[in-house]
C-alpha cells in the first residue's frame, strides 16, 4: 500500500480561509509535499479544474515539487484531456517527469462537471458533429500516449532535413508512458482503462448505483479492471488507486471543523448530468474507529495506492498535522508502513 495526499487546491478570501490567493495554493501545495516526504509518505498529487478558484495548470507545479523534494511521487488527479493539446501536454509531461527523475504519475480522464458551459470549446476545442465529451478526450489520450511513447506525430520538412521522416516530440521520458492513469467513474471505462493498458485511477465519486455500498461498487469496478487487464495479455502489473476523505478528531480544533453536524458517516447518492450518482462518505472520528473501518473498506483492501483529499485551505500546519496523525495511528491498520521505514 502506497498512501499520498490529494489537493484540490482551493483559495479564497474569507474569513478562516488560509489560503487566500493562488499564490498562496501554489506555493503551499509545494511545501505540504516537502512536509509529507519527511512524514515518509509516497505521494502528493493534485486536482486540475478550470474556469474555478482552484489548481489549473499543473506541470510547473509538478516540477516545482520536484525540485524541493527527493524521493515522494508527485502526480494529477485528474487532467481533464477535453482542454488539453496533446503533444503540447506531452512535452511538458516529459519535461516534469525528466526533472523528478522518472516520479511523474499521471491522472487523465473525461472530466467532471465544471462551472463553464462548454468550457474547453472556450480553449478553442470544439467537437465534432456527433461528438461526445468522452470521445475528444479518448481520442486527444490516444494521440498524447502515442508521443510520449516515442512514435512519429509530425512528417519533417524535406527542405529542412533532406528527407521526409516522421518526427516524435522532444524530450522524451522513457518510462512515463507506462505511468499514465485513466480516472474511472464507472465499472465499463474501468475495463476499457485496462484493455488500453492504463492504470486505474477510481473516481472520488461513481457515476452508477447498484444500491451496494460506494466501497463495494468501487472494489468491483477494481475486479473487473484487473480481469479485463490479464485478459488484454499486459505483462506488467497495473496500479489502482481510490481517493478516501480521511478527518480523524483529536483536537478541539479538529472537533469545532468535522465534528457533529459536519460529519458524513454514509455515502451520498445524487444526481449528476442527469444520472444517478455515489459519492463515497467522510471518515470522521477518533483513529482507532476509523482504522478499523478503513480495513473494512473493501476498495481499499483491493487498490495498492490510498489517495487522501485535504482541507488545504485550513493551512499546511493544520494539514501536515492530520496527515501526520494519520501516518502514525490509521494507516499501519491498513498495511501501510513509512517510506522511511521500507528504505532503512
Amino acid at each position: 500500500m502506497r498512501i499520498g495526499f490529494l489537493s484540490f487546491g482551493h483559495w479564497q478570501d474569507v474569513p478562516g480561509s488560509a489560503t487566500r490567493t493562488a499564490a498562496d495554493a501554489h506555493l503551499q501545495t509545494i511545501e505540504l509535499a516537502e512536509a509529507a516526504e519527511q512524514l515518509g509518505l509516497d505521494g502528493a498529487y493534485v486536482r486540475v479544474h478550470h474556469f474555478a478558484r482552484q489548481l489549473a495548470s499543473p506541470f510547473p507545479l509538478l516540477a516545482a515539487i520536484t525540485a524541493r523534494t527527493e524521493y515522494i511521487e508527485m502526480g494529477t488527479a485528474v487532467i481533464d484531456m477535453r482542454y488539453e493539446n496533446p503533444l503540447y501536454m506531452a512535452e511538458e509531461a516529459a519535461a516534469a517527469d525528466l526533472i523528478g527523475a522518472g516520479r511523474l504519475q499521471l491522472g487523465i480522464s473525461r472530466g467532471s462537471p465544471e462551472p463553464a458551459q462548454r468550457g474547453s470549446e472556450a480553449f478553442g476545442y470544439v467537437p465534432r458533429e456527433g461528438q461526445s465529451d468522452a470521445d475528444i478526450a479518448r481520442q486527444k489520450t490516444e494521440i498524447f500516449r502515442r508521443a510520449i511513447a516515442g512514435e512519429p506525430v509530425a512528417n519533417s520538412d524535406p527542405a529542412v532535413t533532406g528527407a521526409q521522416v516522421g518526427l516524435a516530440i522532444q524530450p522524451q521520458s522513457p518510462g512515463l508512458s507506462e505511468r499514465i492513469w485513466w480516472g474511472s467513474g464507472t465499472r465499463q471505462t474501468a475495463v476499457w482503462a485496462a484493455e488500453q493498458g492504463m492504470n486505474l485511477m477510481s473516481s472520488t465519486l461513481l457515476t452508477e448505483d447498484t444500491g451496494v455500498s460506494f466501497g463495494e461498487l468501487q472494489a468491483e469496478q477494481i475486479q473487473l479492471f484487473r480481469e479485463a487487464w490479464a485478459e488484454a495479455g499486459w505483462e506488467r502489473t497495473p496500479r489502482v488507486s481510490v481517493s478516501r476523505s480521511v478527518l480523524p478528531i483529536v483536537t478541539d480544533q479538529d472537533r469545532a471543523y468535522f465534528g457533529g453536524r459536519h460529519a458524513q458517516s454514509n455515502d451520498q447518492l445524487g444526481q449528476l448530468e442527469g444520472v444517478i450518482a455515489r459519492f463515497g462518505r467522510s471518515y470522521t472520528g477518533e483513529p482507532d474507529q476509523i482504522a478499523a473501518e478503513l480495513a473494512r473498506d473493501p476498495a481499499v483492501a483491493a487498490a495498492d495506492t490510498l489517495l487522501l483529499t485535504v482541507p488545504n485551505q485550513l493551512g499546511v500546519e493544520y494539514c501536515t498535522t492530520m496527515l501526520e496523525t494519520i501516518a502514525r495511528h490509521i494507516a499501519p491498520a491498513i498495511g501501510w508502513e513509512p517510506r522511511i521505514s521500507r528504505r532503512g
